[in-house]
């Protein structure tokens, strides 16, 4: 059921945005060196590596110096800031659930990086498909900022953000029906329009 639900949702959402697809594409393309959309290697389910779809909103090869983003990173392009914002960078993914590599609502697919870091009860949430959004993704909306105001992003992103959010993640692989996912779902889409 969370299947057929993730596809048919997931194409009714592509195909209405589309348009506006199309109008970022060619805004990415006309402000900045590089392609439309960055593909970075992150860890699903069962722990195996897939490509995740994004647009580009950081200048070419920028994360060769570092995964993490923190506040205003010089590395970000000036649309990408915009698509950061609204979360219109994550659209692409909706690719990604229909190629069977993501749900619509799951835990977020980390880096191979961090992963490696994971306890063997941390592992856990790697038996489910990961999502697009989550409980995690609600409770650090604004997780730039907050490692922008630590005094060492990385460390504070694997001993308290990291740890946090899996935590969290853990909670929702109690209860992962689609009416749980429809429920965050649509407080991720308030939490975008700003309410």
């Amino acid at each position: 059921m969370k299947r057929i639900f993730d596809v048919v949702v997931s194409f009714l959402i592509l195909l209405v945005f589309l348009p506006f697809g199309i109008l970022i594409s060619i805004l990415i393309l006309l402000t900045s060196k590089g392609g439309v959309f960055y593909i970075q290697k992150r860890i699903g389910k069962k722990g195996k590596e897939f490509g995740l779809y994004k647009f580009r909103t950081m200048k070419t090869n920028a994360d060769k110096e570092g995964r993490l983003t923190v506040g205003r990173d010089n590395r970000i392009t000036s649309i990408g800031h915009f698509l950061r914002k609204y979360k219109l960078d994550e659209f692409p993914q909706f690719l990604n659930v229909l190629f069977g590599q993501m749900s619509i609502v799951g835990p977020r697919p980390e880096v191979k990086e961090f992963v490696d870091l994971y306890t063997d009860d941390q592992r856990e949430i790697l038996q489910v498909k990961p999502g697009i959004t989550d409980l995690a993704s609600l409770e650090y909306f604004e997780e730039n900022k907050i490692l922008g105001q630590a005094e060492d992003p990385h460390k504070a992103y694997i001993e308290q953000i990291m740890p946090a959010k899996i935590k969290l993640n853990k909670k929702y692989l109690e209860n992962p029906s689609v009416g749980h996912d429809v429920k965050i779902m649509w407080r991720t889409f308030l939490r975008i329009i700003g309410k």
